[in-house]
C-alpha cells in the first residue's frame, strides 16, 4: 500500500513538473498596475470609466493578501494584462480566478476574457476575444458565462445550457476546464456545476443530419388519432332545449302592482336539461398511421472539427471588460494553465487557505451591522416616542 501511495505521489509531482502556467496573478504587490493597463472604451470618455482599487476588501482571510475591486458606481471598467508569451492550446486548458461581490451586486458583470494581442488602451466589448468566462448578473438573470469565439462561424457562442452563479457576498472560485478530448467542465468552489462534450454544449458544428428536402408528408397521410363517431346522430330536438328557463318555484310578490310595476316575469335559472352544444363521441381512427416523421439524410454541409478542443490560438492577453451599476466586486488569484492539478494546487494555497477566515470575518461584520441597524431603529423609535410624549404634555398644559 505504501508503495502504491509513493507511485501516485510521484505521478502527481511529475504532472506538476510538466504543467505549463501561461498566466498567474495574485495582486499582492503594489507594482500590479505596471502589469495591467486600464482602458477607455471607444466612444466613451475617461469620466465614463471606473477605477480599480487595490485592497483586501471589507472582509478577508488575510489582510495582507490583496486583490482589485471596482470602486465607482454606474461605470464601465476596462483592464488587461499581457501574458509572458502567446500560446496555442495543445492539450487541456484551465482558466481560474476568484470573485467576491461585497456590494450585493444587482446588475453587472464579473467575467474574464482571453484573446490574442490587441490594443490594451482601447480594450473593450468590441475587442475580439476567444474565451469569455465568469459570472454575470442583472435582475433575474444570474448566470456563469462560458462563451467561445468560433472562427468557422465568426460568432461568439454562448453555452446552450445555463450555469447559475453564486450571488452572496463571499469569495467564490470559478474554474473552466477545457479538455483535450473535446469535453469540458465548469466548477465553482471546486464543485462541478456542468460537464459534457463541447460539440453538444455549444452550436459549433452544423447538424450531421438534415431533413430530406426531396421528401414531404404524403397528401393521404392520416395523422388524426381520433375521429367523430360516424354512426352517432344528434338527437331530434336537441337544439330546441334552451340554456335557461323561468324558475318554476318563483311567485309574484304580494305587493306587485302590474299597473305600476308592469307585467311580472319570473327570474331565469339554468336549465337542468340543457347539455350544451352537441358533439359526437370521438373514437379511434381506424386509418390512423401515427405522426409522420420526416426522413433524414446526411448533411452535405457538415464539416467535423478534429481540433474543437482548441479554444485558444495565439492567446496573449487577459482582461476584464465590465459594466457595473453598483461597484464593489473583487477579483483575485487568476491562473491560466494546461493542468487542472496545477490550478487546484494554486487554489489550495490561495482561495482555500483564506476561505474559512474570510467567512468568519464576514459573519462577524454582518452581526455587527445588524446590531447597529437594530440600535439605530430603537433610537429612532425612542426619539419619536419622546417627541409624541412632549406634544401630549404641551396639549394638556394648553387646556389648563
Amino acid at each position: 500500500m505504501a508503495g502504491m501511495k509513493s507511485v501516485i505521489l510521484a505521478l502527481a509531482l511529475l504532472a506538476g513538473v510538466d504543467a505549463k502556467v501561461y498566466f498567474k496573478e495574485q495582486f499582492n504587490d503594489d507594482k500590479w498596475e505596471s502589469r495591467w493597463v486600464a482602458s477607455t472604451f471607444p466612444g466613451k470618455s475617461a469620466s465614463d470609466m471606473g477605477a480599480f482599487e487595490w485592497t483586501a476588501g471589507e472582509w478577508y482571510g488575510d489582510e495582507n493578501d490583496k486583490g482589485i475591486k471596482t470602486s465607482q458606481d454606474a461605470k464601465h471598467y476596462g483592464l488587461s494584462a499581457m501574458m509572458d508569451k502567446s500560446f496555442t492550446q495543445k492539450k487541456d486548458l484551465v482558466i481560474q480566478y476568484t470573485v467576491k461581490h461585497e456590494q450585493k451586486l444587482d446588475c453587472g458583470g464579473a467575467y474574464i476574457k482571453i484573446g490574442s494581442k490587441a490594443d490594451q488602451k482601447s480594450f473593450s466589448g468590441d475587442t475580439p476575444y476567444q474565451i469569455m468566462f465568469g459570472p454575470d448578473m442583472c435582475g433575474s438573470t444570474k448566470r456563469t458565462h462560458v462563451i467561445f469565439n468560433y472562427p468557422a462561424k465568426d460568432e461568439n457562442l454562448e453555452a446552450k445550457s445555463e450555469i447559475k452563479c453564486e450571488t452572496d457576498q463571499k469569495s467564490h472560485l470559478y474554474t473552466l476546464h477545457i479538455k483535450a478530448d473535446a469535453s469540458y467542465e465548469v466548477f465553482i468552489d471546486e464543485e462541478s456545476k456542468q460537464t459534457g462534450k463541447l460539440e453538444e454544449g455549444w452550436d459549433f458544428l452544423l447538424p450531421k443530419e438534415i431533413k430530406d428536402p426531396k421528401e414531404s408528408k404524403p397528401e393521404d397521410w392520416v395523422d388524426a388519432k381520433k375521429i367523430a363517431d360516424p354512426e352517432e346522430v344528434k338527437p331530434e330536438g336537441y337544439d330546441d332545449i334552451p340554456a335557461q328557463i323561468a324558475d318554476p318555484e318563483a311567485e309574484m310578490p304580494d305587493d306587485w302592482d302590474e299597473e305600476d310595476d308592469g307585467e311580472w316575469e319570473p327570474p331565469m335559472i339554468s336549465n337542468p336539461d340543457y347539455k350544451g352544444e352537441w358533439k359526437p363521441t370521438m373514437i379511434d381512427n381506424p386509418d390512423y398511421k401515427g405522426p409522420w416523421e420526416h426522413p433524414l439524410i446526411a448533411n452535405p454541409d457538415f464539416k467535423d472539427d478534429k481540433n474543437l478542443f482548441q479554444r485558444c490560438k495565439d492567446c496573449a492577453m487577459i482582461g476584464f471588460e465590465l459594466w457595473q451599476v453598483k461597484s464593489g466586486t473583487m477579483f483575485d488569484d487568476i491562473i491560466v494553465t494546461d493542468s487542472l492539478d496545477e490550478a487546484k494546487a494554486f487554489a489550495k494555497e490561495t482561495f482555500f487557505a483564506k476561505k474559512d477566515a474570510e467567512s468568519e470575518m464576514f459573519d462577524n461584520v454582518e452581526e455587527e451591522r445588524k446590531a447597529a441597524e437594530k440600535a439605530e431603529r430603537e433610537a429612532k423609535k425612542a426619539a419619536k416616542d419622546a417627541e409624541e410624549e412632549d406634544e401630549e404634555e404641551e396639549e394638556e398644559h394648553d387646556e389648563l
